[in-house]
């Protein structure tokens, strides 16, 4: 009721779309049960409504929106888990990482059941990744060369074009290395493989840099089929917006 709008809002900023959300991820939770492999990703679903938690995200094709944390099926495309990113969450453990904590929560239903999950340099971490194969579930994702878990060794090496380099761990997590570009090389952390084979083509590709790039795009297309089939309007209010998309994601489910 809008009598009592305001003191809804204050434990919950998503209290006025809140339950029929709920719903909706529940349905989803139920009516599909993904494949092996599953990826985590962000969404900035495109909105210039008024607020507190609206994004700006310039490396996006629109700037302005709502941002959502999603879990997609890589084979269908299907989105399984999702929630909305409003600001600080208060309730996350201080020992807990954001993006760790982002990774966790929406792969929580999934868990013990030997899947993988294809994340970014966003979330990519050797705790998350040691967390989640105590779970039964491994990961395979890009690194950044700034996390302190990386080897100096790594950061400051200067290979030959399209050469790899594969480090392990005593638990059988794998770094690989790969000279993509002259100055640049990737980094990919994997506890699928224990072992990794090098591509024979031309660029000499890595095991766990194909199996990244084929499976990375599951977010990613439910945000293009969501464009291409938007019904979203030019409302300023936010809750209008939300249902759209809930909509959307609905449509792109079916037509998946």
């Amino acid at each position: 009721m809008k009598s009592s709008r305001s003191e809804r809002l204050k434990p919950d900023k998503f209290a006025l779309v809140s339950e029929s959300w709920n719903k909706f991820i529940k349905n989803c939770l139920l009516c599909y049960k993904p494949g092996q492999d599953i990826t985590v990703d962000e969404q900035l679903f495109p909105s210039k409504a008024r607020c507190n938690f609206t994004q700006f995200m310039a490396n996006k094709p629109d700037k302005f929106g709502i941002k959502f944390w999603m879990l997609a099926d890589v084979k269908l495309k299907y989105m399984c888990n999702a929630f909305p990113y409003l600001g600080k969450d208060e309730l996350r453990p201080e020992e807990e990482a954001h993006p760790e904590n982002v990774v966790i929560k929406l792969t929580e239903p999934y868990l013990r059941r030997g899947r993988n999950v294809t994340i970014d340099n966003f979330f990519t971490s050797l705790k998350l990744a040691e967390r989640l194969k105590a779970m039964q579930t491994s990961i395979v994702g890009t690194m950044k060369r700034t996390r302190k878990e990386i080897p100096a060794v790594v950061c400051n090496s200067k290979e030959s074009l399209h050469s790899s380099k594969i480090l392990k761990s005593e638990s059988g997590t794998t770094l690989t290395v790969y000279q993509e570009k002259r100055n640049k090389n990737v980094l990919a952390l994997s506890t699928q493989h224990s072992n990794v084979s090098i591509g024979t083509g031309e660029k000499q590709l890595p095991e766990t840099i194909q199996y990244y790039n084929s499976a990375k795009y599951g977010v990613d297309v439910v945000d293009q089929m969501a464009r291409k089939y938007t019904v979203s309007t030019a409302c300023r209010r936010w809750p209008v917006h939300v249902y759209c998309l809930t909509y959307l994601i609905w449509q792109v489910s079916v037509l998946g």
